[in-house]
């Protein structure tokens, strides 16, 4: 979907402004709203692709007057509010007002390791791939309604595969369901100018991993 996640190129709200040794957190809540997010996916309960989403459809003013945790937060309690695990009365009153959903219980020994463990995202492939390194391709003009990592900056501009990475799980089908419709995966370069126009500094590139349904040949 177009929304307010997807600002890259987009003009009006000035400079991005590093922040001096930034620390990883700000503020305890939000280690405790990060810690809440990775412990309910490992539940299984859903997955990456549908927790990205449930943070997408925050409505655009809350979205950015929000600061990072409080996004990734607010996907949290829609997403469990959607799946019936709590209640609007439930997140307003701030404890469990009915009895609790039954769910894996995440352990404290080991849970580091399980959370960081490599969970790949790569697929037998059903095809072979339709392009290969070196071919021209264009990034498909859409606008879908749904989950996906096709940035708009780049929708409708011509690059270069660069690299193919497999084939891997599409998000945009993944996305709130358990079908996977493995895709490949390519390693695409883009000309810096060709994205930016004059703005973009000649021989720079951008290179981004899209999924074969984005890209046509140029």
């Amino acid at each position: 979907m177009n929304g307010p996640h997807d600002l890259g190129g987009a003009h009006g709200f000035g400079p991005v402004i590093a922040e001096d040794n930034e620390p990883v957190y700000h503020a305890d809540w939000e280690k405790r709203a990060f810690a809440l997010v990775m412990a309910m996916g490992y539940t299984g309960v859903w997955h990456i692709d549908t927790s990205r989403h449930a943070r997408e459809r925050t409505p655009p003013a809350e979205y950015l007057a929000s600061s990072y945790y409080q996004i990734w937060f607010t996907g949290l309690k829609r997403l469990l509010v959607e799946h019936g695990l709590v209640s609007e009365a439930e997140i307003v009153a701030g404890k469990s007002l009915s009895p609790p959903a039954s769910l894996p219980i995440v352990p404290a020994e080991g849970l580091v390791e399980k959370l960081m463990a490599d969970g790949s995202y790569e697929r037998p492939a059903a095809a072979p791939a339709h392009f290969k390194n070196g071919d021209s391709v264009r990034a498909r003009v859409m606008n879908p309604h749904g989950h996906t990592r096709l940035p708009r900056y780049v929708r409708g501009r011509a690059g270069t595969v660069a690299a193919i990475r497999g084939c891997h799980v599409f998000p945009d089908a993944h996305c709130g369901s358990d079908e996977e419709d493995p895709r490949w995966l390519y390693s695409v370069s883009f000309a810096a100018p060709d994205v930016w126009g004059p703005q973009g500094r000649a021989g720079d590139e951008i290179h981004l991993d899209l999924w074969e349904p984005y890209l046509e040949t140029a």
